[in-house]
């Protein structure tokens, strides 16, 4: 796709060596088309590696894209060189005045931490009251799936009794829903989390709210929710909640990485044996549970597709052509 990246950024030359078109800003300021303006709020730790991940999957689209790296400004990132994040990423505060069609909030690892505890919490509130009036929609992944529902509606994590880290089968549980066009009935999603959310608290929010659960309208032959509670979407026996929508998709929470690489439970697995941390060998990962023989890939087929799904209808057929008009 024509996806227009900051000139220098390292992730060009990585996706080129895997034949993903991405246009450098001279290039794409010659097209004559208003791209998508997607903001990533990157918190997790390896910062190139995470924006590699992101934009290996936002390239699969005709749409032109136009992405922007915001950092939070509480917190200096240890394992990501200060020269890159000068280079490419720019304060909340010197992107609040602008709109976004779409923005994504990564992960990060702070789940031991209550919300309030984390350093830059104050900030990160700031940052989900803004994106309800400055962008189109906008994709939470793990940990910020867990903020934005925390924030917006309450609802708690709990600790889990071990890490949840593998690879799991998620069930779509409206697969007429646009963003699953093209699932299978079953998809498998890699999950690296310490922490859950429960189906119990998302019920009891809507019936604060007093929604109907799943109370449903057809129009045009796409799905369309009814009401300003959440939906639950997909889930797994294993790992539980998987995916959230809220505001007829202006919001989806996903609990787990649709993102991550082959190798991403490789290198955490690995990492933390290293640390002697206790950590097992992540679930239905390693062809014939064997590390030494690497992964098997289940999941990234339909991560493409959650993406492009995201971005085309809940995104792209979403937003408005004057940026401004976005509340």
């Amino acid at each position: 796709m024509p996806l227009r990246l900051p000139d220098r950024l390292p992730a060009i030359e990585f996706l080129r060596e895997e034949n993903i078109f991405v246009l450098g800003n001279e290039r794409a300021n010659a097209q004559d088309i208003r791209p998508l303006r997607i903001a990533i709020l990157n918190l997790m730790p390896l910062k190139i590696t995470t924006e590699t991940d992101l934009i290996r999957l936002l390239s699969n689209s005709p749409l032109q894209l136009d992405i922007h790296l915001m950092k939070i400004k509480a917190h200096t990132p240890k394992n990501t060189p200060i020269e890159h994040m000068r280079a490419f990423y720019r304060d909340f505060e010197e992107m609040r005045d602008e709109n976004f069609d779409g923005f994504i909030i990564t992960g990060a690892p702070v789940e031991h931490l209550d919300f309030e505890e984390v350093t830059y919490w104050d900030e990160m509130t700031e940052i989900l009251t803004w994106a309800r009036t400055h962008v189109t929609s906008t994709l939470f992944i793990c940990w910020a799936a867990q903020a934005g529902l925390y924030f917006y509606y309450g609802i708690p994590k709990y600790p889990l009794p071990e890490k949840k880290f593998g690879i799991f089968p998620q069930v779509p549980l409206l697969p007429r829903l646009p963003i699953f066009r093209g699932f299978d009935d079953v998809f498998y999603m890699p999950h690296s989390r310490h922490t859950e959310i429960r189906k119990e608290d998302i019920v009891k929010v809507n019936e604060r709210l007093k929604m109907e659960n799943g109370k449903l309208k057809i129009k045009d032959e796409e799905l369309k929710i009814e009401g300003q509670g959440l939906t639950i979407i997909a889930e797994g026996k294993e790992s539980g909640v998987s995916m959230v929508m809220a505001r007829n998709g202006r919001e989806f929470f996903i609990t787990g990485h649709s993102e991550y690489s082959p190798l991403t439970l490789d290198n955490e697995y690995r990492r933390d044996l290293g640390k002697g941390l206790p950590i097992h060998k992540p679930y239905n990962y390693y062809r014939d549970d064997d590390p030494e023989k690497g992964p098997l890939v289940t999941w990234r087929g339909h991560g493409n597709l959650l993406f492009q799904n995201w971005l085309n209808y809940y995104v792209y057929q979403e937003t408005p052509y004057d940026i401004d008009e976005i509340h």
